[in-house]
């Protein structure tokens, strides 16, 4: 589960200040998945721990604070190169889950810039996450062009093995410029996995025109199986509540296999939670809403059910349980909210963590990574000013 940027359907010239605005109201207000790792460096090698003169700790363990500190003061390394597997969220394919982070914290010089990107921590045989083997991703760098234009807007949405050679892809959305007049450009891209994580530029996602229904933006990408054939699909929403159903394998430039649109829908679509199978019977399914939902939080939609047809069949009414979610040890006086970022087994013994972030405004925050069924102390924290420059 990945929670998701929302952007707001604007019919004008360019939709990066409304698309940039949301992000930061959806960080502030709700979205717990907004938060990428900062141009800080991970540990001196990468499989022993940062070292913190001020360390307390047990094992050479420090305490949250001091370890964030430490993490944003040693070197970065490369990412480990992997031959493919099927865990998922790997984008390097070495069977270790990575860690996508959205709205990185700003320099206190930067506080009104644009944001730098999206953030990415590898995992590692060593420990769960490894802060040092890190991405940053950015428009200016990864993102394909709309026409002549590089967008400004590069948020991560979700991910999946769309082209099925072993490495997770990361599905972003952006912001092409748009005159107002008929169906606007398609705003998602994709960017693949590989030996060496996500690198190169991405590529627009193909929807063909009789896919495509009236003139809101296709967004809210959802992976899964859809139609239960083994192949990863892609459910983005349409006009009129309908669905564009995009059929898996995706080539490498960004074409399905082919395209329906569906007629029962809604403007959110989400993965139910935790599995997206909700009845076992080999068909991954879709909850479509009316609102948007944040992830541990309660909330209602529709179940539409898998199928050889894909998501069509309807399932009744689905309901997001609320969790009670452990706080990061962010050390401040001030107020401060925790949100979710992940439930994923980062640690490899088939059960699920969780990752949390605590955050004050736009500048501090930490991310905490607790074990399964062990939220007393986290396992690992950083902040995301591992990725400041």
């Amino acid at each position: 589960m990945r929670p998701r940027i929302t952007h707001p359907k604007a019919a004008v010239t360019t939709r990066a200040t409304a698309a940039l605005a949301a992000g930061c109201a959806g960080l502030l207000l709700a979205l717990a998945g907004c938060g990428s790792p900062s141009a800080a460096d991970g540990p001196s090698s990468p499989s022993s721990p940062p070292s913190s003169s001020t360390s307390d700790g047990k094992n050479g363990d420090t305490p949250p604070k001091a370890q964030a500190r430490s993490w944003a003061g040693t070197a970065r390394i490369p990412v480990p190169r992997g031959t493919g597997s099927r865990v998922p969220y790997d984008f390097n394919g070495d069977g270790h889950r990575d860690l996508v982070i959205d709205d990185l914290v700003k320099a206190p010089e930067n506080s009104h810039g644009d944001d730098a990107g999206i953030g990415i921590v590898y995992g590692s045989a060593d420990r769960p996450l490894d802060p040092a083997a890190r991405q940053l991703l950015s428009a200016r760098a990864n993102a394909a062009k709309s026409g002549d234009t590089l967008p400004v807007a590069f948020d991560a949405e979700t991910a999946c093995d769309l082209d099925r050679d072993g490495f997770t892809d990361l599905v972003v959305s952006t912001d092409p410029p748009y005159n107002g007049i008929g169906a606007p450009p398609v705003p998602l891209q994709i960017l693949f996995g590989s030996p060496a994580g996500l690198t190169g530029k991405a590529a627009t996602v193909r929807i063909p025109q009789q896919a495509r229904f009236g003139n809101e933006w296709p967004e809210q990408p959802v992976c899964g199986d859809f139609d239960g054939d083994g192949r990863t699909d892609l459910a983005v929403t349409a006009s009129a509540g309908q669905v564009t159903f995009l059929h898996g394998p995706f080539s490498r430039t960004g074409a399905p296999r082919s395209a329906e649109l569906l007629p029962d829908g809604g403007p959110y679509l989400y993965a139910p939670e935790p599995k997206a199978d909700t009845d076992g019977d080999g068909y991954d399914d879709l909850v479509a809403a009316t609102r948007p939902h944040a992830p541990g939080q309660a909330a209602e939609g529709t179940l539409l059910l898998g199928s050889a047809k894909g998501p069509a069949r309807p399932g009744g009414t689905y309901a997001f349980r609320a969790e009670h979610l452990p706080e990061a040890p962010l050390t401040t006086t001030a107020r401060t909210r925790t949100l979710l970022l992940d439930h994923g087994d980062y640690d490899g013994d088939k059960k699920p963590d969780t990752v949390v972030r605590t955050y004050r405004g736009e500048r501090q925050d930490l991310i905490a990574l607790y074990a399964a069924g062990n939220t007393g102390e986290p396992v690992l924290t950083f902040s995301t000013a591992l990725f400041l420059p």
